[in-house]
C-alpha cells in the first residue's frame, strides 16, 4: 500500500486526484494540505501546511511513502524541504514554475527523487514524442506554431505543455528558434527561426493542444485533446507508482511511458 500526502487537495485537480485515488487498492491518501482546509469534507484529514500534517502524523505514528503536489508553484520552497526532511519522494504535478524554481528542482533531486510534469497526461507525453519526430523529419524548412486552448479560469497563458511542446520542437532542432507569442502590432514578416504560441481561454475547455508543421504546399497537424480532469489524475497515478521505486533523480512523465 502506497500513503500519500496530498497537497492541493482542495483544488480542482485535487479533488479530481482523491477521487480517483479512492478507486485505487494500493493507494491510500493519509492527508491533505490545502489553503482552505475546511472547503471540502475529504476522507482523510486535511491540513493548512505541510508542517502541520508531518507533525500531526508523526504524534499519531503515521508515516507517507509520496508526497503528490497539484497546488502552487509558490509552495515549491515548502515541498522541498519536507521531501528532503523525510527523504521521501515528490510528484509535482504544476505549472508556473520560474526558472530559479525549477533549478531548486534540479539541486533537490540530487538527494530524493522528483517527478515534475507541467502535463500528467500520458497522451500529452506522448504527443511530445511525436512532436520531436516530427521536426527532426521535417526540418528548419517547415513553420511550428502552437495553438493551445484552457477554460477561462486559466490564469498562465501559454500553458505549461505548450512550453513543453515548444521546447520539445526546439531540442530537436538543435535549440535555434526563438519563442514568439502572439503577433499582436507585429508588422514585420515571420521570421524562419520562430515557433509561434497562441493562447485561448473560454468557457469549461478542459484542455486542447494543436501543433502546425507548415512547409510549402502541405501542414502536418498533431493535436491533443482532454475531455475530462481525470486523465491528469490516472496519469499521476502511474506516475506515482513508478516514482516510489526510484532512486535520487529528476524524473518525468516520458521515463513512466518507456518503462511501460
Amino acid at each position: 500500500m502506497v500513503k500519500m500526502i496530498l497537497s492541493g487537495c482542495n483544488g480542482k485537480m485535487g479533488q479530481v486526484m482523491a477521487r480517483v485515488l479512492s478507486m485505487e487498492d494500493d493507494m491510500l491518501v493519509v492527508a491533505g494540505v490545502d489553503v482552505d482546509p475546511g472547503k471540502y469534507e475529504n476522507s482523510f484529514p486535511v491540513y493548512s501546511s505541510l508542517r502541520e500534517a508531518s507533525e500531526s502524523m508523526e504524534s499519531a505514528g503515521t508515516t507517507a511513502d509520496i508526497l503528490v503536489d497539484f497546488s502552487h508553484h509558490a509552495a515549491l520552497d515548502s515541498l522541498l524541504d519536507w521531501g528532503q526532511r523525510h527523504k521521501k519522494p515528490l510528484l509535482i504535478c504544476t505549472t508556473g514554475f520560474t526558472p530559479e524554481e525549477k533549478q531548486r528542482m534540479v539541486d533537490a533531486s540530487r538527494k530524493i527523487p522528483i517527478l515534475h510534469s507541467s502535463n500528467m497526461s500520458l497522451g500529452v507525453n506522448l504527443l511530445l514524442s511525436l512532436v520531436e519526430q516530427a521536426a527532426r523529419s521535417l526540418g528548419a524548412d517547415f513553420d511550428v506554431e502552437i495553438v493551445e486552448k484552457h477554460h477561462n479560469q486559466k490564469a498562465d497563458a501559454p500553458s505549461g505543455t505548450a512550453l513543453m511542446i515548444a521546447e520539445a520542437v526546439n531540442a530537436a532542432l538543435g535549440g535555434v528558434l526563438e519563442l514568439e507569442y502572439g503577433r499582436y502590432g507585429k508588422t514585420a514578416k515571420r521570421k524562419q527561426n520562430e515557433i509561434g504560441l497562441h493562447s485561448v481561454r473560454g468557457g469549461s475547455t478542459v484542455g486542447e493542444h494543436e501543433v502546425l508543421f507548415a512547409g510549402q504546399g502541405e501542414v502536418v497537424e498533431i493535436s491533443h485533446s482532454a475531455l475530462s480532469r481525470d486523465v491528469f489524475a490516472y496519469g499521476a497515478v502511474r506516475a506515482a507508482r513508478y516514482l516510489v521505486e526510484k532512486g535520487p533523480g529528476l524524473y518525468s512523465m516520458r521515463d513512466v511511458i518507456r518503462q511501460d
